[in-house]
C-alpha cells in the first residue's frame, strides 16, 4: 500500500517543474486582474451566474442525469458568443485601461470610501430634492446598489466628493456644465455627474414620462439601483426601482423608501459573500438650513 501511495505521488507530482508554477501563477494573476478590474459593474451578476449554470451541469453529469445535462451541455458551447455579447460594454472597459496600462493600477485599487455615515447620506439626498422640487428644477439621481454601476460612471465627469444638497443642487441647476445627465453615488460618496442612463424600451409609461424618466426606469430595469427624478415641468419627485416608477412622492415618503432600500434591516445582516452590512440606524427628517427657511 505503501509503495502503490508512493508511485502515485510521484507519477504525478514528479514532472511538476518551477516553469510549471510561474505558468500556474500566471493564470491566476490574470484571472485575478480580470475579476478586479470588472468588479463594480453588471459583469459581476453574470459571472455568478454563469458559474451556478456551470455548476448544475456538474451536477447533472456526476448524478448521471444524461438528458439535462445534455441540453445544458450543448446550450454552454454557445455561450462564449453569448457572453461576448453580454459583456460588451465590460469588455470595451478592460480594453480602454489596458490601452491605457492603467490594468494594474486599477487592478489593484480597492475603490472603497469606508461606511460613512447612511443617515446623513439619505438626508442630504432628500433636501436636494426637496429644493429642486421647489424651483421645478429636474433631476436625476442613482444610488449604487449591488449591482455595480461602472459602466455607467465612465459615460460622464468624474467628481469622487461627499454627497451634499448644496452640491447636487448646483450640479442640476440650468446652465451649469453638468446639468444634463445624471449623477450617480456610490458608496455613500457622489461618483460621477453627466452620466447616461439607457433609455428604457418598454412603450407602457405614460406619454408624459421625459427623458428622465424613461432614464431612471431604463436603468433600474438593467441594475437594482434606486433612481431619484425630480421633474422640471412639475416639481414632482419620482423614484424608480426594478423597472417600475413610483410617482409624485412627498418629501417624508422619499425618506422612507430610502431608508429601507439603502440599509440593511439587522445586525446580522449581510450581503452575497457573507460580508456584515451596515447596520441600520433610525432615519431623522432633514434639517432645515437658513437657506431652506429662506
Amino acid at each position: 500500500m505503501r509503495e502503490q501511495f508512493i508511485t502515485l505521488v510521484t507519477t504525478y507530482f514528479t514532472p511538476f517543474t518551477i516553469m510549471d508554477m510561474l505558468d500556474i501563477a500566471v493564470v491566476a494573476l490574470a484571472i485575478y486582474l480580470l475579476l478586479r478590474l470588472v468588479r463594480g459593474t453588471r459583469a459581476v451578476q453574470l459571472i455568478k451566474g454563469f458559474i451556478a449554470v456551470t455548476l448544475f451541469v456538474l451536477i447533472t453529469e456526476v448524478a448521471r442525469l444524461n438528458a439535462s445535462h445534455w441540453l445544458l451541455a450543448n446550450v454552454l458551447q454557445n455561450w462564449v458568443i453569448a457572453l461576448i455579447v453580454l459583456f460588451q460594454p465590460e469588455l470595451r472597459l478592460v480594453v480602454e485601461q489596458i490601452g491605457r496600462g492603467r490594468i494594474i493600477s486599477e487592478a489593484f485599487h480597492t475603490g472603497q470610501y469606508g461606511l460613512d455615515d447612511a443617515v446623513t447620506m439619505i438626508n442630504e439626498i432628500v433636501r436636494a430634492a426637496w429644493r429642486l422640487s421647489e424651483r421645478n428644477i429636474g433631476a436625476l439621481i442613482a444610488i449604487e446598489r449591488q449591482v455595480g454601476l461602472k459602466d455607467i460612471i465612465t459615460t460622464g465627469k468624474s467628481i469622487t466628493g461627499a454627497v451634499s444638497s448644496e452640491l447636487l443642487q448646483t450640479i442640476f441647476h440650468p446652465g451649469t456644465p453638468m446639468h444634463d445627465g445624471g449623477v450617480v453615488i456610490k458608496g455613500h460618496q457622489l461618483a460621477a455627474a453627466m452620466c447616461l442612463f439607457p433609455l428604457t424600451t418598454r412603450d407602457d409609461h405614460p406619454r408624459d414620462y421625459g427623458t428622465r424618466h424613461r432614464a431612471a426606469i431604463g436603468l433600474s430595469e438593467v441594475t437594482d439601483a434606486v433612481v431619484i427624478v425630480v421633474s422640471e415641468e412639475t416639481g414632482a419627485i419620482s423614484l424608480a426601482l426594478e423597472g417600475e416608477l413610483i410617482h409624485n412622492l412627498s418629501v417624508e415618503a422619499l425618506k422612507e423608501r430610502l431608508l429601507v432600500l439603502l440599509q440593511q434591516v439587522g445586525p446580522d445582516a449581510k450581503n452575497w459573500f457573507g460580508r456584515p452590512s451596515p447596520k441600520c440606524v433610525p432615519c431623522p427628517a432633514p434639517e432645515k438650513t437658513e437657506e431652506d427657511e429662506s
